[in-house]
């Protein structure tokens, strides 16, 4: 089998962070709800793995990160946790569905939306930002990186754009975190939600969202907390406030294991390793005939993503015959539905190659001359 889909999640997980997971759950109990050892052991394990994130994303406050599920999670506390009824928030059409669905709620709640579109090349048009804005936005909320194109946004200068006209900037790492050096005391962003299974190796079930100080988000939910028993409100400290319920340990045991491998390799060194990938696979890519790609590659920066079609077949058949083959691909509509519109894939979706430094040379090679033999196999049989 030659896994292709580390966009989705990372395959396969480093030791470590399996260990980790593993260690949780046979030697921590819940945190914040006992003085025995088991729970102190687990308050211990949190504590270390916020503190992680926090060095990681250069936050030097470790209790402005909230453990959450995932950035979906993550993208639907910072939305109804800022957003009113009569506020205006911009974002693109390039967003995920973790931002345009509690968008479009929000929607029909009455905040209004403004999308800024992009390019034949999925590239966001930022003076659309401009042309956006309007007295009473509050907001701009924008996905770095997209799951579709592998595009990445320039955020230094949405974030300059923000402070310019005093908006809160939410941003979507779900593709970024662990692959870009976020650092948030030299660059600071208002929110930032991430998750654990992709980019930092951890486990599924795990994210997290910074919120910078003086910032505060009404929450999605409230219940227990391990403090402040009879108080009939639920705490408004930070990450308390954001973290009711009991949190996944064994998944944040695995979290700060990722973050601990993304460091002992090195964030420079995997993005050499996967540009490299990316690079490689695009050229060859490209001299199939037949063969369509999507995204702008004469980019300083980009993701390790390449979505193509085969002229004439539906993604899924594409990728479900590689699939076949050994080769794991994600084809459809990548949660991605506006960035599908403007790039004229509605209908067709698209079959999406996304690669990590666990890849190798030789894998990407057998994945293109594989999708070289359908392609001409199609061609053959006349489809479409």
């Amino acid at each position: 089998m030659i896994y292709l889909d580390q966009a989705a999640t990372s395959f396969p997980k480093p030791p470590q962070v399996v260990e980790a997971v593993c260690r949780a759950l046979t030697g921590a109990g819940s945190s914040g709800r006992g003085g025995h050892e088991l729970s102190l052991a687990a308050s211990r394990l949190i504590f270390e793995a916020r503190l992680a994130a926090a060095q990681f994303f250069g936050c030097t406050d470790p209790s402005r990160i909230a453990f959450t599920a995932n950035a979906t999670e993550s993208l639907n506390l910072a939305l109804f946790g800022l957003l009113e009824p009569g506020d205006h928030v911009i974002t693109t059409v390039q967003e995920h569905n973790s931002v345009l669905r509690p968008l479009f709620l929000l929607q029909r709640r009455g905040v209004e939306v403004s999308f800024v579109p992009v390019d034949g090349r999925g590239v966001v048009d930022l003076d659309g930002f401009s042309r956006a804005l309007r007295p009473a936005t509050r907001a701009v909320v924008v996905t770095h990186g997209s799951n579709l194109t592998g595009n990445v946004l320039d955020l230094d200068w949405v974030s300059r754009f923000c402070r310019e006209h005093d908006l809160v900037l939410v941003v979507d790492a779900a593709q970024t975190a662990g692959w870009y050096s976020y650092n948030l005391t030299q660059k600071p962003l208002d929110i930032l939600c991430f998750t654990g299974h992709k980019a930092l190796y951890g486990p599924q079930g795990v994210g997290g969202i910074y919120v910078r100080p003086g910032l505060m988000l009404k929450p999605l939910k409230v219940g227990g907390s391990g403090i402040q028993t009879f108080s009939r409100e639920h705490p408004q400290e930070m990450p308390e406030a954001l973290e009711a319920g009991t949190l996944n340990t064994p998944g944040i045991a695995g979290l700060l294991a990722g973050i601990r491998y993304v460091l002992g390799q090195g964030l420079a060194a995997i993005r050499q390793a996967e540009g490299e990938l990316t690079r490689r696979f695009c050229q060859r890519v490209q001299e199939i005939p037949g063969v369509v790609v999507y995204g702008d590659f004469q980019a300083r920066e980009r993701l390790p993503i390449v979505s193509v079609n085969v002229q004439g077949v539906d993604a899924n058949r594409v990728s479900a015959d590689l699939a076949e083959l050994g080769i794991c691909t994600r084809s459809g509509g990548h949660c991605a539905p506006l960035l599908h519109e403007a790039l004229g894939t509605r209908q067709q979706g698209a079959v999406r190659f996304s690669f990590s430094h666990l890849n190798t040379p030789g894998e990407l090679d057998a994945a293109v001359e594989a999708l070289g033999r359908l392609a001409q196999e199609y061609g053959g049989k006349q489809y479409g």
